[in-house]
């Protein structure tokens, strides 16, 4: 049957292809041609066209298509109190191609007084008939991505201190999104995922960290984090091996990870790429709890071929020897542009993926 709070049966993770307005006016302000209120301005109208493009599709819960924000993490973090964005030697690396050279640094006690993204909201709740969901990237991404390199010994000399102060940190980002009318968050969980991949565990390794113990702070992570949740608050979480211009950078399923992902992290519901063999297969949903769902992401936002409606049933049908079919939804595996760049596809084509969840869900659930 159809849900009347999220997640929804066709739903989406978060990001969208930035437009051609959006992508020049942000040129121009990097430029210095225009000023910071002309750019949100801009910023404003895009994302009223955005929104009103997501309803008009039927989707019952839409996104800014975080159009304010360069990457999917990095904006975010760097609005926390001791953390600052800066130059790094060289870019991420991902299967055929490397972002921009940039990082994370913590450079004092970390902690959550103002952000601009709770504002960001504000805007997008005001412009929506829909749900208006906030994506936020999970506080597991402020360690992983430079681990102890990236933390001053100076200000965290032992690192459970700082899984302290993050924790809590987050807890208040969490309560003053809800504070400001946000009943649907998402936490974009990527490293969880990565733990599933016998390389990442051996460059864990090889920087010090136990990859088994990691597993658990992360859980503990993401459960100081969603303490802070207000009344009525659904909060996802999404999950992927890497989304960057169409590319990868993980693989492996999930099997290592679901016990502690779905019985030991405080969270409603999760979006799960499923649009490849690099996820494994639907075995590890058995262990789902009943009061759970689980958001199949069994059609790609990384090329714009449009997926045939029966074979997306038949994925649905195969998921649903694992868990009950009343816990599904259905969504792409991932946001179309994890950073400003975006995936490979023309926006038609965005449109249509999302277009053809809605149909599908539809038809499945009525």
């Amino acid at each position: 049957m159809k849900r009347t709070k999220p997640p929804f049966r066709a739903d989406q993770v978060g990001s969208l292809l930035r437009s051609a307005p959006l992508k020049a006016a942000r040129t121009r302000r990097a430029t210095g041609e225009i000023t910071p209120a002309e750019l949100a301005a801009i910023e404003d109208a895009e994302i009223r066209k955005l929104v009103a493009k997501q309803e008009e599709i039927g989707l019952q819960a839409v996104t800014d298509g975080e159009f304010r924000r360069s990457w999917w993490h990095y904006d975010f973090l760097a609005g926390l109190d001791g953390v600052e964005l800066v130059s790094v030697a060289q870019g991420l690396q991902f299967k055929g191609t490397e972002t921009k050279a940039e990082g994370l640094h913590v450079h004092g006690r970390i902690d959550f007084t103002d952000h601009p993204m709770i504002g960001h909201f504000a805007f997008l709740k005001s412009v929506a008939k829909a749900v208006p969901k906030m994506t936020i990237p999970s506080p597991t991404a402020l360690h992983y991505r430079g681990g102890r390199k990236a933390i001053e010994t100076s200000v965290y000399p032992e690192m459970e201190a700082f899984f302290e102060d993050l924790g809590k940190a987050y807890a208040k980002a969490v309560r003053a999104f809800g504070e400001a009318g946000c009943t649907y968050l998402q936490l974009d969980e990527v490293f969880v995922a990565y733990l599933c991949d016998p390389a990442q565990r051996e460059y864990l390794r090889g920087r010090g960290d136990d990859p088994d113990k990691l597993l658990h702070i992360y859980a503990d992570l993401v459960n100081a984090a969603v303490s802070g949740r207000t009344p009525g608050m659904t909060i996802s979480m999404h999950l992927c091996r890497g989304n960057f211009r169409s590319t990868w950078m993980a693989q492996g399923g999930y099997e290592p990870v679901a016990d502690v992902l779905f019985n030991k992290m405080g969270v409603d519901a999760y979006f799960m790429e499923y649009d490849s063999d690099r996820a494994g297969g639907f075995e590890p949903l058995r262990m789902l709890p009943k009061n759970k769902h689980a958001v199949l992401g069994v059609m790609t936002s990384k090329t714009g071929a449009l997926e045939d409606k029966e074979l997306l049933k038949r994925r649905l049908d195969e998921a649903a020897k694992f868990a009950d079919l009343d816990q599904l939804c259905l969504s792409p595996q991932c946001g179309f542009a994890s950073t400003e760049e975006g995936n490979l596809l023309a926006e038609q084509e965005q449109w249509a993926k999302l277009a053809r969840c809605v149909e599908v869900a539809r038809d499945v659930w009525g």
